[in-house]
């Protein structure tokens, strides 16, 4: 198979030449140019209901929707846009996938609230499911326990209403290219 695009000349890392990382780099940067238009796509493929009583790509739409109209920051709204499409990817762990997606982009406390809330949201099903309801309360002294528990209060939980009147995606579309348009964090959890 003939690469449709040029490549380096290594075929082990170490082996690289600065011709070879710049090549890498000129790429990668197209790559990095249409990351917000791929993440708005894995966003798209979310318009399933799957037992709930709206898709979760509606789920989505409504909480961002309830975040700008509560007059959240744009960071914060496209957050709350993006906060479940670790979904299909990683059911179990859903809320790491999307903090992770988007923690170059973010600020810590964004991430951190993006990282946790699937286990803050627990405390409104956990006990139905055998779990503990109260899992969340081991971060009860971590300074953005209180905004990750406001954020499922006031945004998560509360969004599966099939009467409340959400903004179309077209709307976030701006604010979602803004938000990603360039890596602003580059630490790690190491």
């Amino acid at each position: 198979m003939t690469p449709s695009s040029p490549t380096v000349a290594f075929t082990a890392m170490e082996n690289g030449t600065q011709e070879d990382y710049d090549l890498l780099g000129s790429l990668e940067e197209g790559e990095m140019s249409g990351f917000s238009d791929r993440v708005l796509g894995w966003l798209r493929t979310m318009d399933d209901s799957i037992g709930y009583q709206i898709s979760r790509l509606e789920h989505s739409l409504q909480a961002a929707t309830r975040a700008h109209r509560a007059g959240e920051d744009e960071e914060t709204v496209v957050c709350v846009l993006l906060h479940d499409i670790g979904d299909y990817l990683a059911p179990a762990n859903h809320s790491e996938v999307a903090a992770a997606v988007l923690r170059p982009y973010v600020s810590e406390k964004n991430y951190w609230i993006v990282k946790h809330h699937g286990v803050f949201q627990g405390f409104y099903y956990f006990h139905f499911t055998g779990a503990d309801r109260n899992a969340r309360e081991r971060w009860k002294d971590h300074p953005y326990y209180q905004a990750t528990v406001d954020f499922c209060a006031n945004y998560d939980q509360n969004s599966f209403d099939p009467a409340y009147e959400w903004e179309p995606l077209e709307f976030f579309e701006p604010m979602v290219h803004r938000v990603l348009a360039k890596p602003v964090n580059f630490e790690s959890d190491s």
